[in-house]
């Protein structure tokens, strides 16, 4: 039987469920998720290994994750919107995930207008379902309404987070994509580099402990990755935009930080099956969010291509 595979884009507004649905799908946390919009910055890879399954054939579905559509105002936001734009080129298949319990809106409508440009075939997935009381009766308008936006090749309501509906949508993106070969090996779920897995890590825990302006004026940077045997060494630095910001994260007698660093540490050692001794510091860096240059240096691609370039010399 033929192997079905092929480049899917997960495609929605801030909060819609993307990085929910891409870890429920891959069956492994490879997105840093929260209920804060603008989570994700980066397009995140995730492979699915589909196994044959009575006369459904075998697969690899190679999921990006991306940041949520939104009209941006920084360079950190430009940044985002571009990962957007190069996760959609090549793909052979749009997922739009929609928000069931929101109001379609402007941000829908922008959503929408990628989705069209892109030229590529689209699954609406309605999300979060679950949420929705006598939800039979309220789908079926939510469904009518999005149809006649656009001619979406499959409609399927699921909930990412209770995992229901998600069979289907395997089924059906196997079944759509075209034969191909195996881009990753079979023990492969993500192409992400363990220094950027821990460095979302760490951010996802500023993004739990912090609010207002505190999570979305902070990035994390890994100064330091030593790996031994039994313990792997980490210092990271988490950069932040002005002094009180930074009062903040770190907290009376450092509570805060020791807090972050403390639920960090586990996620981290759960990762990598090791024990970890972490290290974090709070830099002030004023407006980075509107420096090219600085933001550019997050890439974990550019960071890779640096340290190889370093390894040459």
């Amino acid at each position: 039987m033929a192997f079905h595979s092929g480049f899917v884009c997960i495609l929605g507004r801030p909060n819609a469920g993307k990085s929910t649905l891409l870890n429920a799908l891959v069956g492994e946390k490879v997105a840093i998720i929260s209920p804060k919009p603008q989570t994700t910055r980066n397009r995140i890879l995730g492979v699915i290994h589909v196994p044959r399954h009575k006369g459904r054939p075998g697969g690899q579905v190679v999921l990006l994750d991306t940041p949520g559509v939104h009209r941006p105002d920084t360079s950190l936001g430009r940044k985002m919107m571009a990962e957007v734009r190069e996760a959609l080129h090549g793909c052979e298949l749009v997922l739009l995930i929609v928000d069931v319990t929101r109001k379609f809106a402007q941000a829908d409508q922008l959503v929408l207008e990628m989705a069209r440009k892109a030229g590529t075939p689209v699954f609406l997935l309605l999300n979060k379902i679950d949420l929705l009381r006598g939800a039979k009766q309220k789908l079926l308008p939510i469904i009518d309404d999005y149809r006649k936006l656009h001619d979406f090749r499959e409609v399927i309501p699921l909930s990412a987070r209770r995992k229901e509906g998600l069979d289907v949508l395997l089924e059906k993106m196997i079944r759509f994509l075209p034969e191909g070969p195996r881009y990753f090996p079979e023990d492969q779920i993500t192409d992400q580099p363990v220094r950027f897995m821990v460095a979302e890590i760490i951010r996802e825990q500023v993004l739990v402990e912090t609010s207002e302006e505190v999570p979305y004026a902070t990035t994390v940077v890994i100064e330091q990755f030593e790996e031994g045997a039994k313990l792997t060494r980490i210092a990271a630095a988490i950069f932040c935009e002005r002094e009180g910001q930074k009062g903040i994260l770190v907290g009376k007698g450092g509570q805060m930080l020791k807090k972050i660093g403390t639920a960090a540490r586990l996620d981290i050692e759960k990762m990598l099956g090791k024990r970890v001794f972490l290290e974090l510091f709070v830099k002030v860096r004023g407006n980075w969010r509107e420096s090219h240059e600085f933001v550019e240096e997050l890439d974990w691609r550019r960071q890779v291509e640096r340290l190889a370039s370093n390894r040459e010399v």
